[in-house]
């Protein structure tokens, strides 16, 4: 055991934070830290790392034992550059390689004693720095810097110079070169684009020690968490696994709680009706036995009441009218900002009752686009058309359909007049807004908070195409559940960027990636992604994307067209580039929607067919009704021969349209 928290006590303002929370860490354990927000998991790193003294209990380190610790904001401020910033940790290997390149060329101008000694010094620090692994020091921080997703021309970018998010990962990547025995992180992937989240979650994994980490991202706490700690009601409780295991061990467990906490309760009432109806005799003999049920009662330890699972939070998102199949076309949308190109020439459809899901690295337009398609960003060449009645819903990061100046009751009434004063309550009800939280300003509310009345907002409108930009950003585990929840049974369309690869996991049928100014096309969920993202970068750009998410073998004279190869492009330029890398795909959906087609032409034609002949049935048999037709028997027999053909015909239609309708 190397790291041991025991009873550890924490309150604000006489509200407690942490009660007799108790884990512990064994040596190379890879530990992650969950809860929903507020529920107290940066205040217990704090109180690991030193910075917040708790009322009572003790955090114990083994003896020796190193740690670094990477809070989630950093204000890193210096004039190094982000290469120098990251090569001081590994000062003592870069110096004694300096020492020895310096006793190599006063080598060639000793001799005798003073060669034999400069000799000996040279050896032992040959051997010290082989021992400390000195010959690899740059290209560990180069694949440091590489997998947090710095470019090599931003190598040479001062510190002081950088966003808030990129000196965090500045900061995350000294932390990893130091490799200290624990590693503690507060919500590392935040900053993190895909590929530099699936970077540290393999370095993470294989890491030779022992990390702590509190994160939201529960792909991430899949691939790397051996145990989970949940922080709620102020307890730490731990599970065996990684998250998706705690997740089914959580539920049986709060199920065996309750179940424990039901049957305890019903036998104290039944002890207590009994205790109760015998005193009412008034006997000396039952009013004995009541005082005996109850001192024996008086031992029960009465169990406590399981934390109510707060999952008033069902979003019904439910289109009110259908939209037609075609939701949106996109076609040569390209955008740039200044000599900055974003892409050039996308072109894309979305069908109806599809969830598509945008993403690419940080910078590359995936926001952007949703702007475009909005209205509230200008494409410089191209053209986006929606399909016959659709109304978009759309979810902005910056929530800017918010005003803050209102209260979460008048943003909801003003917005939707015609609701009443107890649908208005129960739709923020729906959103965990009860009681005088209605009467919050939007302006005063944290980030995930305004997330929630967006949300709101959204489920009433009469959207049956929902845009959604970053939909869980700021929610915690437990909102993000709900939303996946009710994105996942939307009937109607959705598109939307996000970073959060479990929630594209579960919500996604499709996923456009926009890398190198275009989309490539993946029809699937996350896990289709990263079985195919690999061979297909290497077949359309010449580049791979390693299991760790580096990326090798960059191409610059990679052909440039549309890689997106998606369903139902109808660029004619592309089509000749289509027919060799990316053509399977290409035909494939192709052949797909022609057969769909040509069975749906088919149906068609045999209910019109079918239409037509029951039509002249019903004229035949009003015909057959005059009574001038029931006298001339040529025409009578007439009638009834082609009446039989009509009926065996309908038996065949009747038989092919079961078939094609299926």
């Amino acid at each position: 055991m190397i790291l041991s928290v025991h009873g550890v006590n924490v309150s604000f303002d006489g509200k407690d934070i942490l009660k007799d929370a108790s884990f512990h860490m064994e040596k190379n354990e890879k530990v992650a830290i969950v809860g929903i927000n507020g529920a107290g998991k940066t205040t217990l790193l704090r109180v690991i790392t030193g910075e917040l003294a708790p009322e009572d209990g003790e955090v114990t380190f083994s003896r020796d034992v190193t740690w670094g610790y990477l809070a989630q904001n950093q204000n890193v401020d210096t004039d190094n550059t982000i290469y120098d910033e990251l090569k001081e940790v590994k000062r003592a290997a870069w110096e004694l390689e300096e020492n020895i390149r310096s006793a190599e060329t006063m080598m060639k101008h000793l001799e005798g004693e003073d060669l034999e000694k400069l000799l000996d010094r040279y050896t032992r620090m040959n051997e010290e720095f082989q021992r400390m692994s000195g010959y690899a020091w740059k290209s560990e921080v180069v694949g440091v810097l590489r997998g947090l997703g710095f470019l090599e021309e931003e190598f040479d970018k001062k510190i002081n110079t950088l966003s808030g998010g990129q000196k965090t990962r500045v900061a995350l990547g000294k932390l990893l070169l130091q490799k200290p025995d624990i590693i503690i992180l507060d919500e590392p992937t935040n900053h993190l684009d895909m590929n530099s989240v699936r970077w540290l979650e393999n370095y993470l994994k294989g890491y030779e020690g022992a990390v702590l980490v509190v994160s939201h991202d529960r792909y991430f706490l899949d691939k790397m968490a051996d145990k989970i700690v949940e922080v709620e009601n102020g307890r730490a409780t731990s599970y065996v696994g990684n998250y998706s295991a705690y997740a089914v061990k959580k539920q049986q467990r709060r199920i065996a709680e309750w179940s424990a906490y039901i049957k305890q309760q019903q036998e104290i009432r039944h002890q207590e009706e009994v205790i109760a109806k015998l005193k009412s005799f008034n006997r000396e003999k039952s009013i004995k036995r009541a005082e005996s049920r109850e001192k024996m009662l008086d031992k029960i330890e009465v169990l406590d009441k399981p934390a109510e699972i707060n999952d008033s939070m069902r979003i019904s998102l439910k289109p009110v009218c259908e939209s037609g199949t075609d939701v949106l076309t996109a076609e040569n949308v390209s955008k740039s900002f200044g000599p900055e190109k974003l892409f050039e020439g996308l072109d894309f459809e979305i069908k109806k009752g599809e969830h598509v899901a945008i993403i690419g690295d940080n910078g590359t337009g995936k926001t952007t686009l949703l702007k475009i398609i909005n209205g509230v960003e200008k494409m410089d060449e191209g053209r986006i058309t929606l399909g016959v009645k659709v109304h978009i819903g759309y979810y902005d990061q910056e929530h800017h359909v918010l005003h803050d100046d209102k209260t979460l009751f008048e943003e909801i009434s003003d917005a939707y007049p015609s609701l009443n004063n107890t649908e208005i309550r129960n739709t923020l009800a729906a959103f965990l807004f009860t009681g005088d939280d209605v009467f919050k300003r939007i302006g005063d509310l944290s980030g995930g908070e305004k997330g929630r009345v967006s949300l709101a907002k959204l489920m009433l409108s009469d959207a049956n195409f929902l845009i959604l930009d970053e939909p869980t950003n700021h929610l915690d585990i437990t909102s993000k559940e709900i939303l996946e929840s009710a994105v996942s049974g939307y009937e109607g369309t959705v598109l939307y960027v996000s970073h959060d690869r479990y929630f594209i996991n579960r919500t996604a049928t499709r996923i456009l990636d926009l890398t190198h100014g275009q989309f490539v096309n993946y029809p699937g969920n996350y896990d289709y992604y990263l079985e195919h993202v690999d061979e297909r970068m290497e077949r359309l750009f010449g580049e791979k994307n390693t299991a760790d998410g580096s990326t090798l073998g960059s191409s610059n004279t990679a052909f440039k067209y549309e890689a997106s190869v998606l369903s139902g492009s109808q660029n004619a330029d592309n089509t000749a580039a289509r027919s060799s890398a990316g053509a399977d795909d290409w035909k494939a959906q192709k052949e797909a929607q022609a057969r769909k087609r040509r069975l749906e032409a088919s149906l068609k034609k045999c209910e019109d067919e079918i239409e037509k002949l029951e039509k002249r049935d019903g004229e035949i048999n009003e015909l057959l009704s005059d009574p001038a037709v029931g006298t001339d028997l040529g025409k009578l027999r007439a009638l009834s021969d082609e009446q039989s053909q009509i009926q065996d015909k309908l038996a065949a239609l009747y038989d092919e349209w079961a078939q094609l309708s299926e």
